[in-house]
């Protein structure tokens, strides 16, 4: 499989932070980093798709936006899981 080797730098906290979440989600620092990246790139993405939607069809309603949240399992309110 080809790879792009990058080299990134980070405030010493955040590194820590990094390498502790790729600890514990039993990944390496390149997987998790590669995994965070990407789900950027599709919050990028939505974000793109969503403001050229409302631009067309004018902005989604609160009872949508409800519906929506509803139906990806988090609360409306907070903007959390439901548990």
């Amino acid at each position: 499989m080809k790879v792009d080797k990058l080299s990134v730098s980070f405030d010493p906290d955040l590194g820590d932070s990094v390498r502790d979440a790729a600890r514990r989600a039993g990944t390496g620092l390149s997987a998790w980093l590669a995994g965070a990246a990407a789900a950027k790139l599709r919050s990028e993405a939505l974000a793109d798709f969503l403001r050229d939607w409302e631009a067309e069809h004018g902005p989604l309603t609160k009872e949508e936006l409800a519906r929506a949240a509803t139906e990806l399992g988090f609360d409306f309110e907070t903007g959390q899981p439901r548990t």
